[in-house]
Parts: structure tokens; sequence; C-alpha cells
């Protein structure tokens, strides 16, 4: 699963802990989903969308929609 995550939360200047506390997840949890070792559930997809202030398209690619070309 292609992620920008961590190139997001850098950005920001915001720790992988900042992250953790904005989004109410362990910082633990940000690691699993930077590393791509868990994907996140739609909520928690949202809730990165909704701090990122960007669509959890441009976050998330979807695993199950063929790539364009």
């Amino acid at each position: 699963m292609k992620q920008i995550l961590r190139e997001l939360r850098t950005e920001m200047g915001l720790t992988q802990a900042d992250l953790a506390t904005r989004l109410g997840v362990s910082r633990q949890a940000v690691i699993a989903l930077e590393t791509d070792k868990h994907s996140p559930s739609l909520d928690l997809a949202y809730k990165i969308s909704g701090v990122f202030d960007r669509p959890v398209e441009e976050i998330f690619e979807n695993p199950y929609r063929p790539p364009q070309s």
C-alpha cells in the first residue's frame, strides 16, 4: 500500500508521538502505519485525512482498485 503518511507528518513538523496524540492512538500504531505493517480502519483513515486536510485517496492507495495508467 503506497502511503505518504511519513512525508506528510514530517512536512508538518510532527513527531510520531504528536501525530499519535492527534489521532488518539499509540505511537506504535503510527509506526505500524508508516511501515505498512498495519492498514488503518476507515475511521482512522478519515482522522488522518482530517489532520492533513487531504482526501483519504491522496494518502492511502486503494489496494482493490487497479492501477491507473
